[in-house]
């Protein structure tokens, strides 16, 4: 039996969107500042939900462990995203290790059940990530920032948001091994058909011959075959 496409479509978005979402929740670039006042024009800030960063476009200089002096690190939808990655991150490995035992690699079938469940777990560690992404997007330009700064997306939300998206779909692909459950078991509810016997009117009806293969004999007429033996096949 050859692996179900969902299963395959399911264990390779997972892992991507894991890759994605861990890079998004590490990289400290989901705000970007820009045209700070009272710093040089190629100044560019970047802002995590666990560093922030500054960065020279014209040296390429980047420091880190830039002084919050804003407070934006107290803001609730940072504090709240340093507390769902994480754990989305730690759901998202559950599910891959439940989807790894759950999906055929070494054996004859794969268990749908338990590769039902890893989708499920998986579908739920996209939600948990995609929620605070969404909330931090949302509240972008009111979080605290330098005043007359231009605010941008930074690329680790775009990360994040890509990385949940795909887990959400990987989730989903997986989730639909419980249809085969259901499959497997109304198959055993229900009775076998019974075979048709010799004798019986189904295995009477299986095939009928229309062309009457004694009429010349009945009619007495003579038939001399053309072939060189006694049967005509």
């Amino acid at each position: 039996m050859r692996t179900p496409a969902a299963m395959i479509v399911g264990l390779v978005l997972c892992p991507c969107g894991l890759l994605l979402t861990l890079t998004g929740t590490l990289a400290p670039n989901w705000r970007q500042v820009s045209r700070i006042a009272d710093q040089p024009t190629d100044l560019v800030l970047e802002q995590g939900i666990w560093d922030v960063c500054s960065e020279r476009q014209s040296s390429h200089v980047r420091l880190c462990g830039q002084a919050d002096e804003l407070g934006y690190f107290e803001q609730t939808p940072v504090q709240v995203a340093r507390g769902l990655m994480p754990a989305a991150l730690v759901l998202t490995l559950l599910g891959l290790a439940m989807a790894t035992l759950g999906v055929r690699c070494w054996q004859e079938e794969p268990r749908h059940p338990l590769a039902g469940a890893a989708g499920l777990v998986l579908l739920l560690s996209g939600l948990l990530s995609l929620t605070p992404v969404s909330w931090y997007n949302h509240e972008l330009w009111a979080l605290p920032a330098p005043a007359s700064s231009t605010l941008a997306v930074g690329y680790s939300l775009v990360l994040s948001y890509l990385g949940s998206c795909l887990e959400i779909l990987g989730g989903l692909a997986l989730a639909l091994s419980f249809h085969r459950c259901c499959q497997e078991r109304r198959a055993l509810k229900s009775p076998p058909s019974p075979t048709p016997t010799l004798g019986s009117p189904a295995a009477t009806r299986a095939y009928h011959n229309p062309m009457d293969t004694l009429q010349d004999e009945r009619d007495g007429r003579s038939w001399r075959s053309t072939l060189p033996c006694d049967s005509d096949f």
